[in-house]
């Protein structure tokens, strides 16, 4: 591949909503983002159940007329001409399936969480060594500009030594009169649901890129834990989850910070979906704060109250082809404004620099922080007593899932 110019051949496995989302964002020119080296290109997609269903995923996602189709992850991972997989299946099968690609040989951008458990998350990142191949976790937020602009106010000193963030991630979702049959994937335990892993991800997303990837290497240490799961989904699923954590030099070297991750499948963030509601992230400083407006997977607005008096809003939309092209993605139904991507580009444009300069792991979070935040999730499990059928949270490989 050369250094100076990359076209990335994308192979994206599944072909369920966020798997759309992906490679709509894909089409979108990397130039309207200022990005002049790299390229991206939907080069096959393949579906589990049927070769058509993959087929009309590329003609929805305005793949090339090219881009080839298979009927199994089997037939992809052998595809010569893919560069790096999106494995965009549900985290239950986040070790299988990324474990198939990589001992096919292919680089992997694999959705978050990562997988079910620390342990899985451990295999497959030796495996990645073992193969010399990149592995990351699509944590999307932590590229967009407005978590580098958070990430920069607390580096540069202008919020003074942190003392507190709080993440909530509440999506009211009704999850007991919608999916009262316990098959959707937020509460099917063998799907590995619950708001923990699907929401809750997002929660602790701001906590450790605030509050622990801020701090120099050599001073990042691992959180304690205390999580608390409120309710329960008949099937054992979690539908509300908070977690406290101490963050050991999080406060700089004044001393730790406190973080609090929330998530609800029962109560919203942004309750009228239009702000009202206030910030969804508070970064709190010796000299001021920053808000995160919901919702926090993909924000648009912050607002900056330091003590000297300032206070300053700022709007953060994701570029795309812009007003009159016609040209709408989103993901759950609800769509982006006219010509507005969804951002998922960021990532993918992180997938080809790292290629490009010869990294194996992303920039803003590595293979440790990965695997940290996994073990953070497993003790809150532990804690509560919340486990995933045995073949969801096995090591073992291949195993068929159900």
């Amino acid at each position: 591949m050369s250094k100076q110019n990359l076209t990335l051949r994308w192979g994206i496995l599944a072909t369920g909503g966020i798997a759309q989302s992906f490679a709509k964002d894909l089409t979108v020119d990397p130039k309207t983002r200022n990005v002049t080296n790299l390229t991206h290109v939907v080069e096959a997609a393949a579906s589990s159940s049927s070769k058509s269903r993959a087929e009309q995923f590329l003609k929805d996602v305005d793949a090339p007329s090219s881009a080839r189709a298979y009927g199994s992850y089997e037939e992809l991972v052998k595809d010569p001409n893919v560069d790096i997989i999106y494995v965009a299946t549900p985290h239950s099968h986040h070790y299988q399936n990324t474990m198939l690609c990589l001992n096919a040989g292919k680089h992997v951008l694999c959705e978050k969480a990562f997988t079910t458990n620390a342990a899985q998350a451990k295999l497959l990142v030796n495996k990645a060594q073992e193969r010399g191949l990149f592995l990351m976790e699509a944590v999307w937020t932590r590229y967009f500009p407005i978590s580098a602009y958070v990430r920069e106010l607390i580096t540069s000193g202008k919020l003074g030594a942190l003392t507190r963030v709080s993440a909530a991630n509440d999506k009211a979702g009704d999850p007991y009169n919608k999916h009262a049959d316990g098959k959707h994937r937020m509460v099917n335990m063998d799907l590995a649901g619950g708001a923990l892993l699907d929401l809750g991800i997002y929660s602790l997303t701001w906590l450790f890129q605030t509050l622990y990837l801020t701090q120099p290497e050599g001073k990042r240490a691992r959180p304690s834990v205390v999580g608390s799961s409120m309710k329960k989904f008949p099937t054992g699923a979690d539908t509300d989850t908070t977690i406290l954590m101490k963050f050991p030099n999080g406060g700089g070297d004044e001393g730790d910070a406190q973080g609090i991750a929330t998530t609800s499948m029962i109560v919203d963030s942004d309750v009228d979906g239009k702000g009202t509601s206030g910030p969804a992230v508070r970064i709190q400083g010796e000299k001021g704060e920053v808000q995160v407006w919901p919702p926090i997977y993909r924000p648009t607005k912050t607002r900056l109250i330091l003590a000297d008096g300032t206070c300053e809003d700022k709007q953060w939309p994701q570029p795309g082809p812009g007003k009159g092209s016609g040209w709408y993605n989103g993901f759950g139904g609800d769509m982006q404004p006219e010509g507005e991507g969804q951002g998922m580009f960021w990532e993918a444009d992180e997938c080809g620099f790292a290629l490009m300069e010869g990294r194996k792991e992303g920039r803003l979070e590595g293979w440790e922080e990965s695997v940290l935040i996994m073990e953070v999730m497993d003790e809150v499990r532990e804690q509560n007593g919340m486990k995933y059928p045995k073949e969801v949270e096995s090591v073992e490989y291949p195993l068929k899932m159900k």
